[in-house]
């Protein structure tokens, strides 16, 4: 394996639903990002794929169908791997993180070193004993580290749950009490996004990560920007970073060399105060696609396709 290569591709895996609600419109801001041009940026050719939930899942089983939408993602994500590209998931909601871990699995193995490096406001850590309100969107984390939904993570094509000692929290400023009590009980570590904040110096804890695995995937919650910055994000948060710390702060993961996927996530692209929020995404989104490029990538070896 070699790390840092440039990127060849992007394929961008959007995702056009509120969990497994279709989206309305532009909602999730799938038609906004292609019209700035911004996936550009990383210099490559681009390839831009909707998956969509199958006709056939059961609407009244909303884990089940989760788990059937996040299967389809985790396709186009391994085929994005099989064909040397990098993946990039647009639109969507915390909950499609899943997808992106079962299609790395699938491509490269469930014997893949895996690391998650989770930008958010919150830890997204709870589980259905944790939760104060039941909320799918506070739970992917744990799914993808084997503490939640078994039948939601398989759906996903997650074959081997992520160890804890290879997640990494970037912010998670509001946190769930219980949610806390479990992150702390376990080997994920918390870093702060910038200078200031709370939290372990961000580059140590990347260069940690570093040494325990082959590749990362970077999720970016857009809720990680101050409330300022995101303003029709239905669950933003104030005190958080403004742009140019968190754009810093991804720049830091992608240096390693071994980012493979990227999420950014949670924007509400409607009412007054969406135009703001679009925005803010776009110049994040297209900080994230510079500096990718300027790092590069790791090689991996790929499983085949099945027939």
């Amino acid at each position: 394996m070699t790390r840092g290569e440039a990127l060849k591709r992007l394929r961008v895996v959007g995702v056009r639903y509120r969990t497994t609600k279709f989206a309305d419109g532009d909602e999730r801001g799938l038609d906004a990002y292609e019209a700035s041009g911004v996936y550009a940026e990383a210099g490559v050719p681009v390839t831009v794929i909707e998956p969509r939930l199958p006709a056939t899942a059961p609407l009244d089983d909303r884990v089940f169908s989760l788990g059937l939408l996040n299967g389809a993602i985790a396709e186009e994500v391994a085929a994005a791997r099989r064909n040397g590209a990098v993946a990039l998931m647009t639109g969507g909601n915390c909950v499609h993180a899943t997808g992106v871990v079962g299609g790395l699995q699938d491509a490269h193995g469930a014997g893949l070193r895996l690391g998650l490096v989770w930008f958010d406001a919150h830890g997204d850590f709870n589980t259905p004993e944790t939760t104060p309100s039941g909320m799918l969107g506070g739970m992917p984390v744990a799914v993808c580290a084997g503490l939640a939904h078994a039948s939601w993570r398989e759906l996903s094509h997650i074959a081997a749950p992520i160890p804890t000692d290879r997640i990494l929290f970037v912010d998670v400023r509001n946190l769930d009490a219980p949610e806390e009590d479990l992150i702390w009980a376990t080997e994920a570590s918390i870093a702060a996004p910038a200078p200031g904040f709370p939290g372990e110096n961000l580059a140590q804890a990347v260069a940690r990560l570093d040494r325990t695995c082959d590749a990362i995937y970077l999720h970016i919650d857009a809720d990680i920007l101050d409330e300022s910055l995101v303003p029709s994000h239905g669950t933003k948060e104030p005190n958080g970073p403004d742009l140019d710390e968190t754009a810093a702060a991804v720049d830091a993961v992608m240096a390693t060399g071994k980012v493979v996927a990227l999420a950014l996530v949670s924007i509400y692209n409607q009412g007054e105060d969406g135009p703001t929020s679009i925005r803010s995404a776009i110049e994040l989104l297209r900080r994230g696609l510079l500096s990718w490029k300027g790092h590069g990538t790791a090689t991996l070896p790929v499983t085949r396709a099945p027939s």
